[in-house]
């Protein structure tokens, strides 16, 4: 084994974690290696002020380590903010797996990923993301209890998809309420960008308003499928100049960013996708100064979270549903937040999150 020794003059430049832009004050970042089954995972728990942190795992092919780091170091804070303003009692946290979920992913790779998160006795709880499904929750269930969407089998709330596309839904007109003065979606001409499970359920429920409904993904097969389900049209031009209403990111973050951000034609973005914008502060006040009402990503996108939070503190799927219908109104106020206070609704959102978290940490110092 060879150990290269950097040299003094460079080690000001090595910031590996504490130096990355999207470290947030992270609280716990765990590293997780095992040879035997190829796991690679990193953990990231940003805030545990409301309660632990929960967030679902990734599993995904990234390019390199350090775009896994900032993948979770992201998603993570993202959590934080998505549980506070969605008032349950949970933290911000996240993992994600460096593999290609078709290829690499085992039983044994993801048991012994279940180890790890038993390790950290319930400062961190999981939940399914891209990459990963429900029987894999149902695996890492098998090796602790500090795991959420597990099968309905075994007493679980089951994918939590259909949840987050509800509340994707909701959110969405509620912006439409805001922009167009109605949240009827019928006739208006929306894209939608990713056809996973959130994807397909929004379109579903999109096209069944009445919605003229285009759509878009790496995946063809999985574009005709849905095309002969619900009669939504395959859109392939620019997706950021397209001619629609409303755009909907449902696929991977940072879509509105500096080479997209002026091309968008649409006057509401709402979608499933996280961290949508790959700069808040910039593209935020962008979509602001251009009219385009912008549904923030952590609050709309809640459903799933709201969903899998039945099997901590007990309440049946109709409240499940309920509390995420209520993203409707929590929209709305953050449109007229942001409005009144003449700034982005993602900051608006941000700071309303922030306070809750905030005054319970006064709270708990007393």
């Amino acid at each position: 084994m060879i150990t290269e020794v950097a040299k003094a003059s460079e080690l000001h430049k090595i910031d590996p974690v504490f130096g990355q832009l999207s470290f947030d004050n992270h609280e716990q970042i765990v590293f997780c290696n095992d040879k035997d089954t190829g796991l690679k995972a990193i953990i990231g728990i940003h805030n545990t002020v409301l309660g632990p942190a929960l967030g679902g795992t990734r599993m995904w092919k990234y390019t390199n380590e350090w775009e896994a780091l900032n993948d979770v170091l992201r998603l993570s804070r993202g959590m934080t903010f998505k549980s506070a303003i969605s008032g349950l009692n949970l933290g911000g946290g996240k993992a994600v797996i460096i593999g290609d979920a078709k290829v690499d992913k085992t039983p044994e790779m993801i048991t012994k990923f279940g180890e790890y998160i038993n390790s950290l006795s319930g400062k961190y709880i999981t939940a399914e993301d891209v990459g990963t499904t429900t029987p894999d929750m149902d695996l890492i269930r098998d090796v602790t209890p500090y795991v959420t969407g597990i099968s309905e089998a075994r007493g679980g709330s089951g994918n939590p998809s259909p949840v987050t596309a509800y509340g994707v839904y909701m959110g969405m007109k509620a912006a439409a309420k805001y922009q167009f003065g109605s949240d009827n979606l019928s006739g208006k001409k929306i894209l939608v960008q990713g056809t996973g499970n959130v994807g397909e359920t929004l379109i579903k429920h999109l096209t069944a308003e009445g919605a003229l409904v285009q759509m878009t993904d790496i995946n063809e097969a999985r574009l005709q499928e849905i095309n002969a389900k619900y009669g939504a049209q395959i859109y392939t031009g620019d997706i950021y100049g397209a001619d629609v209403d409303i755009y909907a990111p449902c696929a991977l973050g940072a879509t509105i960013n500096d080479e997209t951000v002026n091309k968008i034609k649409a006057k509401v973005i709402a979608g499933a996708a996280n961290n949508q914008l790959a700069n808040e502060e910039i593209h935020g006040k962008i979509l602001k100064d251009r009219g385009i009402a912008y549904a923030p990503d952590f609050l709309i996108n809640a459903g799933g979270i709201i969903n899998v939070y039945a099997e901590i503190v007990g309440y049946d799927s109709a409240e499940a549903l309920r509390r995420t219908e209520n993203i409707y109104n929590t929209t709305l106020e953050i449109f007229s937040f942001a409005e009144t206070n003449g700034i982005t609704t993602h900051q608006a959102a941000l700071s309303i999150a922030q306070k809750r978290i905030d005054d319970r940490k006064k709270e708990n110092a007393k």
